[in-house]
């Protein structure tokens, strides 16, 4: 299914995806893709493909791995293009070679792994990795967050991003199923379309007291402002 999907979504974007890798050709740095290991299903390392939206150099700039709102390492088309998500439109091609599916917890580089707690680590990738997932899409600002916290970028994701994260990835492997999934794909276009909606506070699944224990206070934090990250670190 997933591969039929990715298929069918590469085909039916192809008036987007086209223009805008030419753009990327003519523009910026004058290259297309981003490649970047990732991991994946059992821990296994892959090739994730994105959009070129920073200089080649960038992971050995200042901020190193983690993206701000208004990065001064982005090109010209990389704010636009990760603000609207465009950029990890090419990962459809990773579903169709088998290395990702269309929903599931994001596949992480190691920096960004490690600060995970390690019964997150143990199990995240014991599904493939997703184009969207609830992680995705509770903390679709997580760009924002770091860039407004007032803590050091790194410090901010490992203390306040990272053990968030991680419930709603362990929560999404509890309550894995179809429907489950039709619901992340449905609020995944939604907030693209609405980004200031909090419609993905509703539960998803299961009982109203248990997806407030593990989401409650990821959602919260991928919806407020840099001044209530701040307060619930507190």
């Amino acid at each position: 299914m997933d591969i039929f999907l990715s298929g069918l979504a590469l085909l039916l974007l192809s008036p987007l995806l086209v223009p805008i890798a030419i753009a990327l050709k003519c523009t910026g740095e004058h290259y297309v893709f981003y490649y970047q290991e990732r991991i994946g299903y059992k821990n296994k390392k892959f090739k994730m493909i994105k959009f070129a939206t920073m200089l080649l150099n960038s992971p050995n700039l200042p901020g190193g791995l983690h993206t701000t709102r208004k990065d001064p390492r982005l090109l010209p088309l990389g704010g636009f293009l990760r603000k609207t998500k465009i950029n990890e439109l090419p990962q459809l091609i990773n579903i169709l070679k088998g290395d990702m599916s269309i929903v599931g917890p994001r596949p992480l580089v190691d920096k960004t792994f490690d600060p995970y707690p390690e019964e997150v680590k143990r199990v995240i990738y014991n599904v493939r990795p997703g184009l969207t997932g609830a992680g995705s899409i509770v903390f679709r600002d997580e760009e924002e967050i770091l860039s407004k916290s007032g803590m050091p970028v790194e410090e901010c994701y490992a203390k306040v991003i990272a053990p968030h994260k991680g419930a709603l990835e362990l929560w999404y492997l509890k309550n894995i199923s179809l429907a489950t999934d039709l619901k992340l794909i449905f609020l995944t276009a939604w907030v693209i379309v609405w980004p200031k909606s909090r419609l993905f506070l509703l539960p998803l699944s299961g009982s109203k007291d248990e997806i407030k224990s593990v989401t409650a206070e990821g959602a919260q934090l991928g919806a407020n402002s840099s001044k209530d990250v701040i307060k619930s670190e507190k």
